[in-house]
């Protein structure tokens, strides 16, 4: 019987592949970057076309590596960017324009409108979302009404939305499928979070037509087949999830109160409520965590945009290193008593503040600041900033204080026990890394293999969670407290307005 898993993880950068034996272990691997388009200042792009053509060179390359044939893969389990937009025509099957990334800024001025209009309380309660650019409901509604003939064929039936994980399920099944799971759903602004339905009321502030959207289902469930030709093998699709969630699952945070932040592109911090949907009072956002036989698990979120694109930034844009690992070394060798901020709000500002106009600034600058200084600095700021979310998360939640819980992390930054040991320090709180850091396509592997019949129920799975190293608080309490002040006075120096009014 078939007995391996294959894993894709579309993400912002980079599309990797992973092929998983029956224990979850990863026997083959493969990876591609691809282009990041910048049409303008705040916009931010993919070809759709390069995104399906990296996931399909990724997972020929990692069934390759690992040896095994196609047909004795059990089920694909697929994690994508969440909130990234694709529409393509349903008879082609062609785009009719390139991806608009979550982190594009073109509709800020719409979610001003429709803000001033006094429609965010109602799009907060049923949706969970506040207003902003980085949610799909505004992006589709812009697509609609600039490419020509679009709103016409979207409400004649003629063309689907898809966010990254219903594009690929299209593209793997041949035009077959249009799914996509709950948790992807709850990111568009368009879906009723708590009756887990496409919601009639939020369809029409956006004005995007029901014909348009894809079947939602749980996360472990069967999503299609693929076509043959292109893996090899009629392979089942079985899982799905954002890869917020996926690696929420990975990290196995299946208990009310578990919290765990992934820094990647962006820094992604959600905290486990169980089945209540808390409504927050500090700008953070209620989510779905995951969906499974039926049962929404619901999440409080904090969304950070950029993490690790401000290293990437460091690399590509200033050149001041020339590989992403060499962040850390530099931090080290920075000047302790030369403090400098980074406010790295180079699409704008998530959460707490969710400032979408907001751009990036760096404080403290002297003759004497080094390379070193500005590479400490934007470490830092991916630490203060989850600070600022656990922070809101002890706000919120009254079963618990987040803030002062375990912090389970992943993603490609927590490599850096620099970084780690700062964010410990400001956290004042244990930051725990796993032996695992590819929790995000752990996750995915394991929805599709709880749905396959090879994996176990979610507490056998999260009692082979472990720990490769925790991270203790080291810093004393005066430093922290002058450290976090001095980035709260950098970020109200940055703001366009007050973080009350920011949206």
């Amino acid at each position: 019987m078939p007995r391996f898993i294959l894993s894709i993880d579309q993400g912002t950068t980079s599309t990797r592949a992973i092929v998983f034996d029956a224990k979850l272990k990863p026997v083959g691997s493969a990876q591609r970057e691809f282009r990041q388009i910048f049409p303008k200042a705040g916009w931010v792009e993919h070809d759709p076309e390069e995104i399906w053509e990296s996931v399909v060179a990724t997972c020929r390359s990692a069934i390759r590596k690992a040896k095994i044939k196609p047909a004795e893969i059990a089920g694909i389990g697929i994690t994508n960017q969440r909130e990234t937009v694709v529409v393509w025509n349903r008879k082609t099957g062609k785009p009719i324009h390139r991806a608009i990334v979550w982190q594009d800024r073109r509709t800020a001025d719409i979610c001003a409108s429709l803000r001033r209009k006094g429609l965010e309380p109602t799009i907060t309660e049923l949706s969970g979302l506040l207003l902003d650019p980085y949610f799909s409901g505004t992006k589709i509604g812009w697509l609609l009404d600039t490419v020509k003939g679009a709103g016409k064929r979207a409400f004649a039936g003629d063309l689907c939305f898809g966010t990254i994980d219903s594009w690929l399920i299209w593209r793997l099944t041949g035009g077959k499928a249009h799914v996509t799971d709950a948790t992807n759903a709850s990111r568009t602004l368009l879906f009723n979070i708590h009756d887990g339905k496409w919601d009639d009321t939020l369809l029409e502030i956006f004005g995007v037509p029901r014909a348009m959207l894809p079947e939602v289902r749980d996360c472990a469930a069967e999503f299609g087949v693929t076509d043959k030709s292109i893996l090899g093998a009629a392979i089942p699709i079985l899982g799905v999830a954002g890869d917020q969630h996926a690696a929420t699952i990975g990290q196995a945070c299946f208990k009310p109160g578990m919290l765990k932040s992934t820094y990647g592109t962006g820094c992604f911090a959600l905290l486990n409520t169980g089945d209540q949907a808390v409504r927050s009072r500090n700008r953070l956002l209620t989510t779905i965590a995951y969906q499974l036989d039926g049962q929404r698990t619901y999440a409080l979120e904090g969304s950070i945009f950029v993490a690790g694109a401000a290293v990437q930034w460091l690399r590509d844009g200033l050149k001041v290193i020339k590989r992403a690992e060499d962040t850390g070394r530099l931090a080290a060798m920075a000047d302790a008593d030369h403090p400098v901020y980074f406010v790295p709000a180079l699409v704008g500002l998530g959460a707490p503040y969710w400032d979408a106009e907001a751009r990036g600034a760096i404080y403290g600058i002297t003759r004497g600041t080094t390379s070193a200084e500005i590479a400490r600095a934007a470490l830092e700021a991916v630490c203060f900033q989850t600070r600022d979310l656990l922070d809101a998360m002890q706000g919120d939640w009254e079963k618990g204080s987040a803030a002062r819980t375990v912090l389970r992390v992943d993603g490609g930054m927590v490599a850096s026990n620099w970084t780690m040991q700062f964010l410990a320090d400001i956290l004042g709180a244990p930051v725990d890394r796993p032996k695992n850091l590819e929790t995000t396509a752990l996750g995915a592997a394991y929805l599709a293999g709880l749905q396959a019949g090879i994996c176990p129920a979610p507490d056998a799975f999260a009692k082979g969670w472990k720990s490769d190293r925790r991270f203790t608080p080291k810093m004393r309490a005066p430093e922290r407290s002058r450290r976090y002040a001095g980035w709260c006075d950098a970020v109200s120096r940055t703001l366009t307005r007050a973080p009350a009014d920011s949206a």
